[in-house]
């Protein structure tokens, strides 16, 4: 037997099944930098992001983005079954490929066929092996891919029951924050109340979803690519926008549920922190304020119109500042990243809710303004 062959061949497979345990049943951060894993989705992403930006259109470069997940995920199946199948050829043929009806002489090429049909239990028996290793190392392989098949069955509708979760509550956020959502639009519609009780089990929901967004995205980070049914929507945005609405509550919105907005401005921005160190990215300031001095009396003019009041005093802008730099540069880095732009603090001109527009018909304009 070749030994250094069959070592090399046991660690590739070693190396994958550790990969997709670590990838599928492991259910925390993992921060191992030679992964395959890692290396596969990291490099698709450079590529297909680089093409998504060529793409002119909003609506049309979405829809290419929205691709990317799963065809990512489809890849890195190829890639570990491919690693799995070479592994147990490398074994076979350190072995010395003892095969009974292999016609000519034994090479390489038949060996990763008879790893393919086994890894698959395909079963055709034109080839079968000829000494008590290689039966029990086909016994092995064929074992190998069936629990692999079973992985791979469980490991996708985790995924699409999580990414279902998380965007209930996005499409909820258009009837209150609009799309993209703002923090004005938010606050100005829990005035239209009348009652100062709404915006507290709000920012509660909004608590609960940061943390199961925290919870799901380190354990798959692969969700965080994952785009929102709309293409003025996305999870950065909306996270973006209930910090925002925490950071004005936090510092004189008046008559809001302060306490409530100090519980979820925490773990939101526990979020944008960890999936940024998940995402392996620097956070970074925005490339231009978000909300410059002339905005921010803008806001408070806009807001005073609807009987939402914020203070003006010095201290709480000292204070807004210091809030928004404490979670600005985490949502901007993944913004940059993800290609999901972030939200103003005010709604953008002609701002409409989805919910008032149809392909056939406009109900009018939205009334964020």
């Amino acid at each position: 037997m070749n030994l250094l062959a069959a070592v090399a061949g046991l660690f590739l497979i070693l190396l994958v099944l550790w990969d997709a345990f670590e990838t599928i049943l492991l259910p925390r951060r993992v921060s191992g930098q030679g992964r395959p894993s890692r290396l596969v989705l990291d490099s698709l992403w450079v590529a297909w992001a680089q093409f998504a930006r060529t793409i002119p259109g909003r609506a049309a470069r979405e829809n290419a983005l929205g691709l990317y997940a799963i065809l990512s995920l489809l890849a890195l199946l190829c890639v570990w079954a491919g690693g799995l199948i070479a592994g147990f050829a490398v074994l076979t043929w350190a072995a010395g490929s003892p095969f009974i009806g292999a016609m000519g002489p034994q090479r390489f090429l038949t060996d990763l066929y008879v790893s393919g049909t086994t890894f698959f239990t395909l079963g055709l028996g034109d080839i079968a092996p000829a000494t008590r290793f290689t039966r029990a190392l086909m016994v092995v392989e064929a074992g190998t891919g069936f629990g692999f098949l079973a992985m791979v069955i469980s490991y996708l509708p985790v995924l699409y029951q999580a990414f279902s979760r998380r965007e209930s509550r996005i499409v909820v956020l258009d009837e209150w924050a609009g799309s993209p959502p703002s923090a004005a639009v938010l606050l100005r519609r829990s005035a239209e109340s009348g009652s100062g009780d709404v915006l507290a089990p709000f920012l509660h929901d909004w608590e609960v979803w940061s943390a199961e967004l925290l919870e799901s995205h380190i354990s798959y980070p692969i969700l965080a690519f994952f785009r929102s049914q709309h293409s003025n929507q996305s999870w950065v945005a909306s996270l973006t926008a209930v910090l925002d609405t925490c950071a004005l509550v936090i510092t004189g919105a008046q008559g809001a549920a302060s306490f409530q907005a100090r519980l979820t401005f925490a773990i939101a921005r526990h979020a944008v922190v960890d999936l940024t160190q998940a995402l392996r990215l620097r956070p970074e300031p925005p490339p231009a304020d978000r909300l410059p001095t002339a905005d921010l009396a803008k806001l408070r003019a806009w807001l005073g119109g609807a009987g939402v009041r914020l203070d003006e005093d010095a201290g709480a802008e000292a204070r807004l500042a210091e809030l928004r730099a404490m979670y600005e540069p985490y949502v901007a880095s993944l913004s940059r990243h993800l290609l999901m732009p972030l939200p103003g603090w005010l709604p953008p001109e002609k701002a409409r809710f989805n919910w008032q527009t149809t392909a056939w018909a406009r109900t009018g304009k939205g009334d964020a303004h």
